[in-house]
């Protein structure tokens, strides 16, 4: 879910982004994400395979901008008793063009944007005596970047089975061959620790925390932004919480998140998700889902007028994804179930992000306004 937002806050939805995070998101999975129950106590005896069909457009005052259409698959096999064995295949195809301003690459130069994200995700599940160990592999490319990704995954449950204990460690490299020529051959590391906690209230209550520090060195500047210099590490903090609540009398489920970052380049942001599920006649269930982003401003970011704070030697961006915003995503997802096997559902997202709705304060002067929508389509076979 919170992919989403990331990717609709970026001004190049994937080789800008640090392609690290999304490929050990995927290899440290979190409880209770994927489907298939992949993360039960006991090797799960029911496989699933899904098809996914992502299409995302984003815009600003005036101008049509990104467009990305993204198919992928996901399967989940039960091997044994004891071992199970899940992955993805993704390829996104983008178009479009970036914003004017400080960029190399823009609609003006008639150079725009035209790439392609071809990704991959194995993981291989262990189950033991009241524990399981997980081991994962990722590889991503661009035209402009490669990123291979490695991670284990340790899960303990409790006597009582109402509580789960997880660690994980992920690490990644990236190689940058930036489009423009100006970033060849540059090289970034990133490792991530991952601790959480999931926890049985009651039988219609569960709640979720999990920690994740990263610590990354290497190539962070963007070579598709003038003048921009940026540290060679990066370090974020970031705690995920999650709620459940299931509501007999109207056979609802409401969902609750809260996600705070804490970012070395000085940013710091907040999410908050409420979503409602909510069962009706005929297979049908409906998911509307409302999310509020605030973020702060990196340390080395510089308002409008560019190039203005740019000092020769010295840690310099302009990047508005480095800027004080807020922004609001509302959503709303339709499933319905044929039979007990064969799941199909459609969601429509709508994202704005304003300057002005940053918490505590107007943000940062001079952005001009965000706007993006994304529509999934699914299909899920259980076996």
């Amino acid at each position: 879910m919170s992919v989403a937002v990331d990717v609709a806050a970026t001004e190049r939805p994937r080789s800008d982004l640090d392609p690290s995070a999304a490929l050990i998101a995927a290899a440290l999975a979190l409880p209770g994400i994927l489907p298939g129950g992949a993360h039960a106590q006991a090797a799960p005896d029911q496989g699933v395979v899904a098809l996914r069909y992502y299409d995302y457009r984003d815009w600003q005052p005036g101008a049509s901008r990104m467009s990305v259409r993204s198919p992928s698959l996901y399967a989940f096999v039960p091997l044994s008793s004891a071992y199970t064995i899940e992955g993805s295949l993704v390829h996104d195809a983008m178009s479009g063009a970036s914003p004017l301003y400080h960029d190399t690459l823009s609609g003006a130069s008639g150079l725009g944007v035209t790439d392609y994200r071809s990704a991959a995700d194995v993981k291989v599940t262990r189950y033991l005596d009241g524990q399981s160990i997980a081991v994962g592999g990722a590889y991503s490319t661009e035209r402009d970047y490669e990123s291979r990704a490695a991670s284990v995954e340790w899960r303990t449950w409790s006597a009582d089975r109402n509580r789960t204990y997880a660690l994980g460690f992920g690490a990644t490299r990236d190689r940058i061959d930036s489009a423009n020529g100006l970033a060849l051959d540059k090289r970034r590391e990133t490792y991530e620790y991952l601790a959480g906690i999931t926890q049985v209230l009651r039988a219609d209550a569960a709640v979720e925390s999990t920690f994740t520090w990263s610590d990354g060195r290497g190539y962070y500047s963007d070579p598709y932004k003038l003048l921009d210099v940026r540290p060679d590490h990066r370090r974020i903090f970031a705690w995920l919480t999650r709620y459940n609540q299931y509501v007999p009398a109207v056979d609802g489920t409401l969902r609750i998140a809260y996600r705070y970052l804490h970012d070395s380049f000085g940013d710091r942001s907040h999410m908050l998700e409420a979503s409602w599920i909510q069962p009706l006649p005929g297979g049908f269930v409906l998911t509307p889902t409302l999310r509020y982003l605030t973020q702060s401003a990196a340390s080395f970011y510089h308002d409008p007028p560019f190039p203005q704070g740019s000092v020769p030697g010295e840690i310099y961006t302009a990047d508005t994804r480095l800027s004080a915003f807020g922004a609001v995503t509302a959503g709303v997802r339709l499933s319905k179930t044929f039979g007990a096997d064969v799941t199909v559902d459609v969601a429509v997202n709508m994202y704005r992000q304003r300057a002005g709705w940053h918490a505590g304060g107007s943000g940062s002067p001079g952005l001009a306004e965000f706007s993006a929508r994304w529509i999934e389509f699914g299909l899920e076979k259980r076996f």
